[in-house]
């Protein structure tokens, strides 16, 4: 049967490793360690929402982030209460019945707009209680947060407010990972629109700017909190200096074994045809698993035109597979991934029915009903 499998001491390693990477620049300005709030987004990257949120519990992580309102109430429904760990709900949202949900769960808000803030200012005030929000600032991302150069607005909004407590202040980097000219730009913006609200008598609380790649390339930006996702997973999009290691994998099992004649077609579209005598093996896991599946080209710019004909130049020139592992060798699959099968070449090696087959897969694509196996 197949499964996500994920590595308890892996994660506690790389757990361990970000921690201690966490104290480089102790203490922060307000004489504390440096809090790490665990982005569990996205179905905890794949391995489980509530298992992973309690794993990172159970290792001293005790603040989480979510993306949207149900990954959110998927964890206190889970029973992991605000006494165990706070969540942030990162996105801002003005409608008024998401805001009274997350309220009613103990999630932390984002306010990242005038309409946001009255909302939830205007809930606050009915509930006779002050709801706790963190600031966004819209350093050059253009998605959520008030825009940076728009601090009139911003301190007009704020200063009003009579129901909100800001417990925190933050922005996002929208490229850390490779463009380290524009991430230090987003860091001036955001820390002169801080001396602007503490000028103004506007509380800033935690400050948090660093995602995983910011958190590991710039230590200066630490400030009192940084947000750490993909980093516990190992899986990061730039040098791992780190060396964090990753946790999971997609396995199944060989599912049957035959041998096929010369000149016999594999697949859907007849897209590959055997050589020679070809002993293959069927895996019951396709792409509806989360197997060569990639997220589409989504840039337009003329420069990225023109890196996309360029690297499909260079794929052309060369020879590309698609490999899973079984019994630590590598077999390449023959012919298109299908559904929810796939055919690998075995000639030549050991394999049986029943042997665990490893893909190298995204663990975020993988459906949430696929159990994930913790060992």
């Amino acid at each position: 049967m197949k499964s996500v499998v994920i590595n308890k001491e892996d994660l506690r390693y790389n757990i361990e490793k970000i921690k201690e990477y966490a104290e480089t620049n102790l203490p922060d300005d307000k004489g504390r360690k440096v809090k790490i709030i665990a982005v569990v987004k996205a179905n905890g990257y794949g391995f489980g929402i509530v298992e992973y949120s309690q794993f990172l519990i159970d290792n001293g992580i005790d603040f989480l982030a979510v993306s949207t309102v149900e990954e959110a109430l998927k964890i206190r429904q889970a029973g992991i209460t605000e006494k165990e760990a706070k969540i942030l709900m990162l996105s801002s949202t003005a409608v008024k019945e998401d805001v009274k949900t997350l309220i009613e769960n103990n999630i932390i808000l984002t306010i990242g707009s005038k309409e946001a803030v009255d909302v939830v200012d205007e809930v606050g005030q009915e509930l006779e209680k002050k709801i706790k929000v963190h600031l966004k600032i819209d350093t050059g991302f253009g998605r959520y947060g008030f825009l940076y150069d728009n601090r009139d607005e911003m301190i007009k909004c704020l200063k009003k407010v009579k129901n909100i407590k800001i417990e925190g202040t933050y922005t996002h980097f929208s490229n850390s990972y490779y463009d380290d000219k524009y991430t230090e730009k987003q860091f001036d913006r955001y820390m002169k629109c801080i001396e602007v609200l503490k000028m103004n008598e506007i509380e800033t609380g935690m400050l948090h700017v660093c995602n995983t790649s910011a958190f590991i390339k710039f230590p200066n930006m630490h400030l009192n909190a940084v947000r750490v996702g993909s980093g516990f997973t190992g899986k990061i999009a730039f040098k791992n200096s780190m060396g964090l290691r990753k946790i999971g994998y997609l396995k199944s099992n060989v599912a049957e074994i035959k041998v096929l004649p010369k000149d016999f077609n594999i697949g859907y579209s007849n897209a590959y045809k055997t050589q020679k005598e070809t002993k293959v093996a069927i895996i019951p896991c396709g792409y509806m698993d989360g197997v060569n599946i990639q997220t589409g080209r989504d840039m337009f710019r003329m420069v990225d035109k023109i890196r996309y004909i360029v690297r499909d130049i260079k794929d052309a020139l060369k020879k590309q597979q698609i490999f899973v592992t079984i019994n630590g060798k590598k077999c390449p699959v023959l012919g298109r991934v299908g559904t929810y099968h796939v055919t690998v070449d075995i000639t030549g090696k050991d394999v049986n029915i029943n042997d665990e087959v490893i893909f190298n897969a995204n663990l975020k694509h993988i459906d949430s009903s696929i159990r994930r196996e913790w060992k």
